[in-house]
Order: C-alpha cells, then structure tokens, then sequence
C-alpha cells in the first residue's frame, strides 16, 4: 500500500497549498519516489466546468477531458504525473455518488449520514487515486482553510483515514500564515497556534507545519510554534517570500524536508538531486539577459488566476528563450472603448486567450486586426483562435458580418458555428470537446516547426468549431490551415502566409508546458516576439 500526505491550510486562504503540494511532490520525485497528487475540493459543483473565472479562476484540463481545479496545473508542471478525473474531488461529486447509491437501493435502508457514509465515499475516493498503480506516496491536498464548515466532511475523512492506516503509514502536514506586524516589528505565533488547535479539536495533530512568512523565521520562534503546537522543532519549515514559484522545492530542500517527510513514513532516505531544476529553471527564471513585453487581451484580466497556465506558459518561454517576459495584461472591453493603437503600439507580441460569452469579443477581434496589419507575432488560443478567423474573414475575405453563431445567431456568414451533435446538447456541464485529441499538421508550416512531427495531441475545452464551408474561400484569400483532426472534419491551427508569426490553435497548449519542458508553441511565439523587439529597437 502506499503511504499518504495530507496537507491542509489555516489562518487565511491564498496561501499557496497548490504550489506547497506540488514543490513536495517535486522534492519527492527527485528521490526517486513514485508519486500522486490529489485535491478535495469542498465547494458543492460536481466541476468547476460552470463556475464564473472570477470567483474560481482557470479551469484546468486533463487528458482523461476531467475539469479540474488549477490546482491540477501547478501539479503537473512541477512533476511527472499524469493526472485525471480521478486527481480532484468536489463536494459534489461525493454527494451525487452517495444519493445515487441511496436511489439504487445500496444502502439497505440505512438512514444516510455524513458520518459514515458521506465520510467513507470521501475514502474510497482517495484510496481510488492510487489503485492498480504503483505509487509510493499519494500526496492529498484538502481545498479551505480549517475552521470553514464546507470542509469539515473531509477533514473528519482523513482523520478517520490516518487512524486507520497508523502510524508510519500517513501524515498531516499543514500550511500556516506567521504574519509579520511591522508596528511591533516583530512576527506573531497566535494564529498558528490557533490554527492548530482548531485542527486538534477536529482529531488531527499535524506531523509538520509549514509556515508561510514575509522573511525568514527565527530559531527562537519556531522553537516557540514547536512548543505550543507539539510538533519536532525540525518539522517547522518557513517558506518567505520568493521571487520566483520554481524555487520552492529548493527552500524546501535546504530545510531537509525530504528527510523528515521520509523518516515520518518511515521509508529509506534518499539524497535526491534537485541540480538541473536549479540550474534550467530557477537560475535562468532568475538572470535572464533579454527582455520581450507580451501583451495579454483577455476577458478576465483583474482575476490573475483566470489565466494562471497561460502566464505560466509565458514565464516557461521567457526561461527557454533567457528572456524576462514582461506581461502587460490588457482587458478587451477598454480597446472597445478607445482603439487598439493606444494599448498595443509598444508591444513586442500579442496573446488572446479563451473564454466565453459576447463581452469583449470586439476588443479581442481589433487587437488581432492590430496584430495582422503591423505584423506584430500573435498567438491565439481557443477562443483567440476564433476570433482570429472571424478578423480574417471579415477584413480580408470581406465577408462584412462574418461572427460566431455564439455571439450572432443571425450572422450570414457564421466562420465559427456549432457542430451537430452540439446543437442538441442542453446540459451546461461536461457537455464540450473535452481532453485530448490528436491533430495531424501539415508540412511547411510554421506549427510544424515547431513541433517537428506530423501527428501531435492537444487537450481541448470548447463547444463552437470552424465551419468547414468556409475553409476553401479562406485558404484561397491566405489563410493556412496548418493542423486539422485527423479524418480532416475540424480545424486545429491556423496560420496567416507573410507575417512574422501569426498561429492560432482550437486546443489549449497552455495545459501541456513546463517550465523544464516549454511547450513548442509558446516557446517559438516568444522567439518571434524577441526578433521583433530587436527590429523595433533598430528603427528607433
């Protein structure tokens, strides 16, 4: 059986449980251990598939077509692990499970309760993570913060798990705030401890804190959480703030967190080598020599987790390229009310990304008018890429009203529509083209080369396609149609003949980057952008 990690966070939310589960998983992996990663997500959506970007962030797309938590992202860029539908759990999820076992009959007439029922699907579902697999330690991260009522369930699950698996066998390791009161100058235990001890009334004595801190902590305070929060002094970790998300595993690393981690579960120690993280992600993250200004146009911008993988994605390119990529977040709806021009013109490459719904359609559609006429590098993404063909159709193919059926039902000329057998969809949730798909690309294009292969596969998140009655029209005006599914039926990629680099995809390539493996199309748009750079730099 493998051995569990549960991690859990107090005081505050936003303290960055996602990015400590997967730079521990990181730090894991690099012993030579064979890891998971999972998320218990309390809010009562079965996905977060319906929910609003601005209360919720991205959502992250796993190959199995699973929307998950972004959560999954950090995961798997800082790791090897596949991830899938059975990497993150809702609230929702758990209870549908339950009734329809009650509806069925399962449950022999039991009255259902919280305690045993709703509690033991909730340990099912964590043990399922692992099973068939040969994983040593299945870490699992608890969604909230403790004290919050949605969580409760969960937290009663684990404790009852721990109990169960006995000592050795399974940890809880809890991420905390130690903040710092710059009157008194000095930083406070009090909400640890009380953090802690909601945790204890609960059942659950934490093995490690993790303290999140402004600067480092000193011997004699951490000596003070150990004391009155009955851990080893050891197994207080101080995590201040970094410069850069990559160099978590490395704090952690110093602190020899591996070592306790591995002598809590009682597994053999193992040095680990952390070498080539240091030295192709962090230190380049750190020292870059260029500089590119990428402007972002988007639907979403006050929310920075809206598209959380996309600036990773970026920040992956800047690292591959040794380039700061300077990202100058721009909301569509402003260019539709002033023009392009006045957000754009300094610019080195443009970005629209995803998203949903008519508002600021416009403004993405004029920052892409504004990127074809100056031959400014774009890269368009799901809806980016719709909106690139709706910019073409219209101002080169001259087909004045072109539009998506999403936006204009009436539209003569619909470029982006609705497949068949989504027109009879009427369920909102998991209902699009979800997960991986292959594309077959076609040689001599741009996508091609930077993919070096003719057969590649992209996760996807959409539901509007290319209408391929306009495919011909189009090439023949010089649009390429550069990646398509393989029976030819859908349009993947896009390019524009004679621009500098012009590529638009139907798939998210954000959800597939590294920062110690870029994904091609990131890494190539930031290669034209800095080309163009240097060219502007000339002129001036």
């Amino acid at each position: 059986m493998p051995k569990y990690i549960f991690i859990t966070g107090g005081v505050v939310s936003s303290l960055g449980k996602g990015i400590t589960s997967a730079s521990i998983g990181k730090l894991l992996e690099s012993k030579g251990l064979k890891i998971t990663i999972q998320k218990c997500d309390p809010y009562i959506n079965v996905d977060p598939g319906t929910m609003n970007p601005f209360q919720h962030g991205e959502v992250y797309v796993t190959d199995d077509g699973a929307e998950t938590d972004l959560d999954l992202g950090h995961y798997e860029r800082f790791t090897s692990v596949p991830l899938g539908k059975e990497n993150n759990i809702t609230t929702g999820k758990i209870y549908d499970s339950v009734i329809t076992k009650e509806r069925r009959g399962d449950y022999l007439g039991a009255t259902v309760q919280v305690v045993p029922h709703i509690t033991n699907e909730i340990i099912s579902n964590i043990k399922k993570v692992s099973s068939g697999k040969d994983i040593d330690i299945v870490i699992c991260e608890i969604g909230g913060t403790v004290g919050d009522i949605e969580s409760l369930p969960f937290l009663e699950a684990i404790r009852q798990f721990k109990q169960y698996m006995g000592r050795g066998n399974a940890i809880n390791i809890h991420l905390t705030l130690v903040p710092y009161i710059k009157a008194a100058e000095e930083v406070k235990t009090k909400p640890t401890q009380h953090s802690v001890g909601k945790l204890r009334e609960i059942g659950i004595q934490p093995e490690i804190l993790i303290c999140r801190t402004e600067k480092p902590i000193s011997k004699k305070v951490k000596q003070k959480i150990a004391l009155f929060c009955n851990v080893d002094e050891d197994a207080v970790i101080d995590t201040p703030d970094v410069k850069d998300i990559y160099e978590i595993p490395l704090l952690f690393q110093e602190q020899g967190l591996g070592k306790i981690i591995l002598r809590l579960l009682e597994l053999r120690y193992k040095e680990g080598d952390l070498s080539e993280w240091r030295d192709k992600v962090v230190k380049r993250a750190l020292h870059p020599t260029k500089k590119v200004v990428i402007a972002v146009v988007g639907k979403y911008i006050e929310l920075n987790d809206a598209y959380k993988s996309i600036y990773e994605s970026l920040k992956h390119a800047g690292v591959e390229n040794d380039a700061k990529v300077e990202i100058k977040k721009i909301d569509s709806e402003d260019i539709e009310e002033k023009d392009a021009d006045s957000f754009l013109k300094e610019v080195d490459g443009i970005l629209v990304p995803g998203g949903f719904g008519s508002r600021g359609i416009e403004g993405k559609i004029a920052a892409i008018k504004f990127a074809r006429e100056n031959n400014i590098p774009f890269f368009g993404i799901c809806l980016g890429m719709q909106c690139a063909v709706i910019e073409f159709a219209r101002n080169v193919c001259k087909l004045k009203k072109a539009h998506s059926t999403e936006f204009d039902k009436s539209t003569p000329f619909p470029v982006i529509s609705l497949l068949e057998e989504q027109k009879r969809v009427k369920d909102m949730g998991g209902t699009m083209r979800l997960g991986a798909y292959q594309c077959r690309l076609k040689k001599a294009t741009r996508t091609y080369g930077a993919y070096g292969k003719e057969k590649i596969s992209e996760r996807h998140r959409h539901r509007y396609e290319f209408d391929t009655h306009y495919k011909r029209s189009m090439e023949k005006d010089g649009l390429v149609i550069s990646g398509t599914s393989p029976d030819l039926r859908l349009v993947e990629v896009v390019e524009i003949k004679d621009h500098p680099w012009f590529v638009a995809c139907q798939f998210h390539p954000e959800f597939k980057s590294k920062p110690d493996n870029c994904h091609p199309l990131f890494r190539d748009f930031i290669k034209a952008s800095l080309i163009h750079e240097k060219k502007d730099k000339a002129k001036k």
